[in-house]
Parts: structure tokens; sequence; C-alpha cells
């Protein structure tokens, strides 16, 4: 990558942080597999009844169920990169759901790629990933040798080599290599296409880079240009569009995509009809409804918002509506709704309930327990706040969340 000049420059890793942010929108959603096959090409083991009972587990969050259900279909097709994708998307989205890394609220702005938000890496899990990952290489490696024109084993490497960058990114935070392999995932998927135009799912990695590239500050534009890096927003939404519409496999995620697009540029309200369409086919998937609560308290329909994330915490506890639900997330989102209508007290008491439950991730623990601290500062509540602020130094003190604990057990919060 080329050296920018004087006068638009900024450090390296802050490039790589801010064009592998376009790959984690990727993992915002989950998967599907739709009824109708149309004359679009797709693996033919999309359409494989046991792969499509499989992913309603994975649109429950049921992952457990569906990872099972992989195994045994990786371990009837030996050789299949598809396979090993499906599983590793299974395995991938499993992960991150554990240390509540799906919530959309982390990423609605460029905070999370700036700061230090550490999280608990589990080796195993790590390492299986990585070895999914490095088998889906090999597969369609052997058989892009025998035919380059392999397009599904194309497709499949260029999928497989996101969902690594992802996690890279988000869990290990390692924007540098999240940001190679993104760039190789999208020249796989940009390739595909060159193949077939028809081979819609592709469209979810190329339109999202082209989003994002056509998004960049004239800056950053300018740098990645001299790279051959380019990008349009208008190009790449209109792939999103005709994905969502279109895609057997990847059409939620180019959705979620589009939905997450429609909230950093504050367009709220267009977002939630977006999100309304993919809880109509997907009522017992807690994330989509937990994404339109997000939408209409960032939309400013604050006791709305605050009534939708009530139900959901009613709703939580009947595994038969959500079998799968992180009520973590829904009181975290409670307590910020309350909070923008100046109810304080039970704002910090929504933050804390959610900070302390058992399967609360490290990251949002911390945020949860800084911003309960606030609120209770803002209530005049300052032995409660000092409390809150404590416990979050507790859990990380050289993080970001830390940081701020450290600097306002010296000074009370004030709006």
């Amino acid at each position: 990558m080329l050296k920018p000049s004087t006068h638009c420059f900024v450090p390296t890793s802050f490039l790589f942080r801010k064009a592998a942010s376009w790959l984690i929108v990727l993992v915002l959603s989950a998967r599907l597999c739709s009824a109708a096959q149309e004359q679009i090409h797709a693996s033919q083991l999309d359409w494989n009844p046991e792969v499509r009972t499989a992913f309603q587990h994975f649109y429950n969050l049921d992952y457990p169920a569906c990872i099972s259900m992989l195994e045994k279909v990786q371990a009837e097709h030996p050789g299949d990169p598809s396979a090993t994708t499906l599983l590793l998307e299974a395995v991938v989205f499993q992960e991150l759901y554990r240390q509540d890394l799906l919530d959309t609220t982390f990423y609605a702005t460029d905070g999370f790629l700036t700061g230090k938000h550490p999280t608990p890496e589990s080796v195993a899990v790590r390492d299986r990933i990585f070895a999914l990952e490095d088998e889906v290489e090999r597969e369609s490696g052997a058989l892009l040798q025998r035919d380059p024109r392999n397009i599904d084993a194309l497709y499949d490497r260029g999928w497989a080599r996101s969902l690594r960058s992802s996690y890279v990114a988000m869990v290990e935070r390692s924007f540098g290599t999240a940001f190679h392999l993104a760039l190789q995932a999208h020249s796989d998927e940009a390739r595909v296409l060159q193949m077939d135009p028809d081979y819609v799912d592709a469209e979810l990695v190329v339109g999202t880079y082209q989003y994002v590239i056509g998004a960049l500050p004239f800056g950053f534009k300018l740098i990645f240009g001299f790279a051959g890096i380019t990008g349009s927003k208008t190009r790449g939404m209109k792939m999103l569009q005709d994905d969502a519409a279109r895609g057997p496999m990847t059409s939620v995620e180019a959705a979620t995509v589009i939905a997450l697009f429609l909230r950093r540029e504050g367009k709220y309200t267009q977002a939630i009809p977006v999100v309304q369409s993919l809880e109509s086919r997907y009522p017992h998937d807690f994330l989509f409804a937990l994404e339109e609560a997000n939408l209409r308290k960032d939309a400013g329909q604050g006791m709305v918002a605050v009534e939708a994330y009530q139900k959901l915490v009613a709703e939580a506890d009947n595994p038969k509506y959500f079998p799968s639900a992180h009520v973590e997330l829904a009181y975290f989102g409670l307590g910020e709704a309350l909070k923008g209508q100046r109810h304080y007290v039970e704002a910090a008491e929504a933050y804390e309930h959610g900070a302390w439950l058992p399967a609360t991730g490290a990251e949002l623990r911390r945020r949860s327990l800084v911003a309960a601290g606030k609120a209770r500062d803002l209530a005049g509540q300052r032995d409660y706040a000092v409390r809150d602020y404590q416990a979050a130094v507790a859990m990380g003190a050289d993080t970001t969340q830390g940081q701020i604990a450290r600097r306002l057990l010296r000074s009370p919060y004030r709006e």
C-alpha cells in the first residue's frame, strides 16, 4: 500500500481497522435457505433437506442442534468444501453469539474500531475455526487445481475466508490480518460473479465491499485508490438489494447488512421495515426482535422502545418462543432507552441486572457497568456509581471501558 501524502495521512493500523469494518457487518445476521431455486446458481448442497433443517435451528439461534446436523452432513460429503463451509459458519456464529458480539449497537459507530475491547478467546474454539477454514482451503484448492472454473469451490473458499476474517477482527481484533483475508475473500467472490452473474450469493461480499469503500471519506478513498481498491455506495447497495431479494443462501445476511448501513447513516425509520420483514419470517429469532427495539430507540421512539425491550425480557423466559435468548442484550437496550427518557434509576437497574447475568460477555459487562455508573451519577447516587465503576475497572483497567470508569471515579459523570 502506498504511503499517503502528508495532508491526508492516517496511521496504517487505523486504515486496517477502518477497512476491516466492512467484513464485520457480514456476520450480524442469520442464514436463509430460500424455497425457490429459480434460475439462480448455487451449490447443490444448499438444497439438501438436512442442510435446510439445520439452518432452521440456526435461525432460532439453536447452534448446538445446527452444528450437530452439519457435522453429519460434512461426514456424508467428504472432500466437499460446501459442507465444511456450512459447518464453519455455524461454529463461528455460535462463538460470536456466546460472546455477545452479535449486538449491533456495538458496531453502530466506529468506537469499536479504535477502542480496546478485549474478549476472552477460547483456544479450543479458535483452533477449530482455523482448522475448518484450512480444510476448506485444501478441499477447494484440490477442486480448483483440477478445474480452475469450479465456481462452487471458488465461492466456498471466498465465503470461508470472509468468516475467518470476521472472527479474527471481532474476537482477536487483529485488523491487519482480517483486512488481508477480506481482500482475498472479495477477490474470490468477484471472480465468481464474473464467471456467472447469476451466482447471487456472491453479491453479499462484493456488495458490502463496494458500499463500504464507497462510503469512506475522500482521504481514505484516495489512499485505497492508489492501491487499486475502489468502490461505490450506489453499486454496493444495488447488489445487496438484489441478494436480499433473490439470494438462495445469503438473502437474510444481505437484508441485515442493508439495515445496519441504514442505521449507521441515521436512517432508522428506513431500517425498521427491513428488520420487520426478517422478524415476520423468523419470529423466534431473538436477535431480529432485539434489532427492531434498538432501531426504535435510535429513532427517538423512547417509550415505544422501552415497551419493546420489556416485552423481550418477558418473552426471553419462554424457551418455546425464543429457544436461545441472550436477555442481557435486551437489558442493555432497556437501560439505554430508559436513560434517554431520563429515568436514570430504572436505567441503572436495567444495566446492572444485565451486567451480572451469568452469560453476559466480558465486553458487554464492562459497557453495562460503566453505563450504570453514569446513570447513577445523573440520579445523584454517587455511592452506587462508584461501586459500578470500580467493578468495571476490576474487569479490565486497561480496556476502553476500564479507562472511562477510572476517569469517572475521579469526577462524576455529567451530560
